[in-house]
Order: C-alpha cells, then sequence, then structure tokens
C-alpha cells in the first residue's frame, strides 16, 4: 500500500527527484490482484474491427491461428485512435490482405460494441457508439467464431477520443492558457465514470475473458520537455489546470497557483531553449534552478500520474467486480524503454498489484527512430550543452542497453533482439511473480520512410527473444490491418519452435 498523499510526502519526493526530473514518471495506486495461472503462453494479436468487415471474421481468425499461432484475441473495441483502429495509415504500404482503399477520411471510432444506457448514467459521455460499420457490433460478432475455434478473446479499450466526441468538451483538460484540450481530464468524476462503466459494460454484456486498457499520456513535465518518443514539444500546451485538477491539489496542499507560475517560468525555459538561447550557466543548471524554485512542478506532475492510475486501478475493480476470474490488463508505453527515472518511477512489481498480466512494450523496428526522437528531444532543451551521441551513449549505460547503432544510424538499425530480450527479463524480474508479462511485439509498425521496417528475419527474432527470456506470452501489435502474411508466419515459427 502507498503512504497517504501529503503535501510533505510531494515535495518531498519531487526534491529527491529534482536532478533527473526532465525524465520523470508515474506512481501507483491500488490493491493487489492475484496473477493468473497458466502452464500455456498466451500468443496474442491485436485487431480492429475493420479487418473482420473487410476479409471475413473466419478467414481472419483462420489467418491468425494458422500462420501466426494466435490462442488470444485482443479486439479494438473502444478508440477513436488511428493506432488501434482502422486500415494502414496513409503514406504507408498497405500489406497483403484486406483492403487497399485508404480509410482516412471515413474512419470516426468510438465503442465498436453495443453500448448499454444502464451502465452510463453518471457520465454525459453517454454518446459514443462508432458509426463507422452502420449497426455492427464487432464483440457480438467475433466472440462465437472465436470460441469455436477455441480462441480467448479480450476487449481493448484506449483512452483516445475525438475533440468533437459528444460531451469532451465538457471533461476534457485545460492547459495553460485556459485552453480546452481533447483529452480527458482524469479527475474529472464523469471521466473515472465512463471508464468503469465501459469496463464494466463489457464484461457484464458479453462472455470475453477480460479488458486490456491502453492509456499512453504523460504527464504535465514529460509533455512540457517531449522527455518522450513523441515528435514534438508542447510546453505551452500543458495541462491540466482545470478545477478538478485544482481541488485535487488542495486536498494534497500543493498550490495551484504555485504550480501554474512554475510551468509558465518553465515554458518560456523551453523556448528559448529551443532558439538556442544559452543562460549564463548552461540548461541544465537553469532548469534545476526552476525546479528548485517551484518544486510545485513536479508536485503538479506527480499528481497528474496519480489521477492516471487511479483510473487504472478502478477499472480494475470494475472489472473483477463483475466476475473474478476475469483479466485484466495494462498497456506499458514504449517511453518505459528509453526513459531512465521514468522506469524508476514506473515500479513493476506496484503495476503488478493491479493487473492481472503487464503488455510491455518492446517495439524494436520503431524503437530505433522512436529511440532518436527521445533523444533529440531531451538533447534540445534540458540536455542541449550535451552533444546528442554522447547522451544517447550515456542513457544506454543507464538503460543496460548493448551494441545498439549511433545516433546517426539509429532509425534505420532499429533496435535489437537483445534489446527485446533485456527489457522482457527487466519487466519479469520487476514484478517479482504476481502477474503475467506479455511482451508487444512490433510487426509493421508505420515508420519513417527511411527508417526500418518489419521483416520475417526481424519479426523471428524479437519473436524468440521474448518467448525464450522468460515471458508468459506475447502481444503481437499493433493491429493486423498493418501485419504483413510473411511476417505473421515468421512469428508463427518462432511460437512454435519455442512451444517444441
Amino acid at each position: 500500500m502507498r503512504t497517504p498523499l501529503t503535501r510533505r510526502n510531494f515535495l518531498q519526493a519531487t526534491t529527491r527527484a529534482a536532478v533527473t526530473a526532465s525524465l520523470i514518471g508515474p506512481g501507483v495506486l491500488g490493491g493487489r490482484a492475484q496473477p493468473a495461472q497458466s502452464t500455456t503462453k498466451m500468443i496474442g494479436l491485436q485487431v480492429g474491427s475493420i479487418s473482420f468487415v473487410d476479409e471475413g471474421t473466419d478467414k481472419v481468425l483462420e489467418i491468425l491461428q494458422e500462420k501466426a499461432g494466435v490462442n488470444t484475441i485482443f479486439l479494438t473495441t473502444f478508440t477513436y485512435g488511428r493506432g488501434l483502429g482502422g486500415r494502414q495509415i496513409p503514406g504507408q504500404p498497405f500489406p497483403d490482405h484486406g483492403s487497399k482503399e485508404s480509410d482516412q477520411q471515413t474512419f470516426h471510432g468510438g465503442n465498436f460494441a453495443t453500448p448499454h444506457p444502464e451502465f452510463y448514467r453518471n457520465t454525459v459521455l453517454k454518446e459514443t457508439r462508432a458509426p463507422d460499420h452502420g449497426g455492427l457490433d464487432i464483440v457480438a460478432e467475433v466472440l462465437p467464431a472465436a470460441r469455436k475455434r477455441k480462441l480467448k478473446l479480450f476487449c481493448s479499450i484506449e483512452d483516445v477520443f475525438r475533440s468533437d466526441a459528444p460531451g469532451v468538451k465538457e471533461v476534457a483538460e485545460v492547459d495553460l492558457q485556459g485552453r480546452r484540450a481533447g483529452t480527458l481530464c482524469l479527475f474529472h468524476p464523469d471521466v473515472r465514470a465512463f471508464w468503469t462503466g465501459l469496463a464494466t459494460d463489457l464484461c457484464k454484456s458479453y462472455d470475453i475473458d477480460g479488458i486490456l486498457f491502453f492509456n499512453e499520456r504523460n504527464g504535465p513535465l514529460l509533455n512540457a520537455l517531449g522527455a518522450s518518443h513523441a515528435q514534438n514539444i508542447a510546453s505551452s500546451r500543458v495541462t491540466c489546470f482545470c478545477e478538478h485538477h485544482q481541488k485535487a491539489a488542495r486536498a494534497v496542499g500543493i498550490s495551484f497557483e504555485r504550480a501554474r507560475d512554475g510551468y509558465t517560468k518553465l515554458d518560456k525555459f523551453i523556448q528559448a531553449a529551443l532558439k538556442g538561447q544559452r543562460p549564463t550557466d548552461g540548461y541544465f543548471v537553469e532548469f534545476w534552478r526552476i525546479l528548485a524554485e517551484f518544486p510545485e512542478i513536479m508536485a503538479w506532475d506527480r499528481l497528474f500520474d496519480e489521477g492516471k492510475h487511479q483510473v487504472l486501478a478502478e477499472v480494475n475493480a470494475a472489472v473483477k467486480s463483475v466476475r473474478k476470474d476475469l483479466q485484466v490488463g495494462f498497456h506499458i508505453e514504449h517511453v518505459n524503454s528509453f526513459n531512465p527515472i521514468f522506469r524508476a518511477t514506473r515500479r513493476y512489481d506496484e503495476l503488478a498489484q493491479k493487473a492481472d498480466f503487464l503488455k510491455v512494450v518492446v517495439y524494436n523496428n520503431c524503437g530505433g527512430e522512436r529511440y532518436a526522437h527521445f533523444i533529440t528531444n531531451v538533447g534540445s532543451t534540458v540536455f542541449r550543452d550535451v552533444p546528442k551521441d554522447e547522451l544517447l551513449r550515456f542513457n544506454n549505460h543507464l538503460l543496460n542497453y548493448e551494441n545498439e547503432a549511433g545516433l546517426n544510424d539509429l532509425a534505420t538499425a532499429g533496435l535489437s533482439a537483445d534489446y527485446v530480450a533485456r527489457e522482457t527479463r527487466r519487466a519479469v524480474d520487476g514484478v517479482q511473480g504476481k502477474c503475467r508479462i506479455l511482451p508487444g511485439i512490433d510487426i509493421g509498425i508505420p515508420t519513417s520512410r527511411n527508417s526500418r521496417k518489419a521483416s520475417g528475419e526481424d519479426t523471428y527474432a524479437a519473436t524468440k527473444a521474448a518467448l525464450t527470456s522468460g515471458a508468459d506470452g506475447i502481444i503481437f501489435s499493433r493491429k493486423y490491418s498493418e501485419m504483413q502474411l510473411e511476417n505473421l508466419a515468421a512469428a508463427g515459427r518462432a511460437v512454435r519452435e519455442v512451444r517444441g
């Protein structure tokens, strides 16, 4: 159990972490969930509704079983995003199956199952039914076919909303300038009620095996500094400073005014750094001074993270209230691989207390490009005085990476199968047997034109590295509509070799 959150706790924790605050990550709340006992490795694959519409339900399931050895379907059930939903994104080659027509202009997203109104009485987010496929209920469509093939089925739900979705403006985050964002405020009671209502609805209305919850949103400090693999630095659009965050801050003795003033000063520092306007004592020293003057910056960041992980704990509790044997998993975002202080605060043993399994992202093909973006971002602000290739080498030592490519070649080379093995072992060791580890394996995740693309050899090596490094299974990612059949077959070859 965590120590109760007080102003002293916040300020003590933020002071200790100030030296590396540019790389901070979330804490965790919640009670312990019992790990599932299984002797069979879970071989999962993420797939959206469009693939079943385009290719036919039975055909898709047959391909996944025969080529990739899949025994578990992670069906994208709720998302407004193109990462888990829709066909291949524009600018990327279509795979050798499915429709070759882009749905960029027609994809809408939302709930691809049937929302039952009684579960959404306490939220304004009521009208979320996806219009993409008319009256089709994708869970009702796929579940019977999956059961005939003895496949397990999980509903994937993702914290990605359209800014124009009904109700979003009423519960959206507020930035430094008082503007509404398209992301939801995790302290808003209607948002909390939506996620628990959705999880309860899916688990009560369908005979599924559980839920996989995606929430890749980072706190305000990471967003301000761009200290992730995202390609933008958004110090002027930091969120959230709404009334619900203010109320949560007051409850633990954090000054809203001081936090807002601190992030305003941090914004000025970041914008000057991006223009190459070097402070007299250098970028890192100036950054540290701002944190020393405004410890509320760190406190506000941790407050956001506590809100995020309260939501995860509540989703877990909602699922377990329906049936104890239903399984709950959480997606652990890719920044966990690149950011050493994010690692320190994202404790696997704490996450394991509220999950039956963790999907730990170890995407090696797109990982090179993403890692390079991370180094470029932090090397453009807080660590601007450090040559970026030296910053990469130093960070590799902190991450326990060996033999990865240099910065100039990193995007083209990607990350190695050794990276997959090391991150898998780290996660397995970290949860201390309290939950299962299912590494997310990159099969065809889009990258830039000159960056590494998935191949059969790469996919085979990454799959085998994860399965032979202690993982309880794997989840092929991001979505079937991006994957080449050749790569699926290579993944299946590794699965069958490990099974023996």
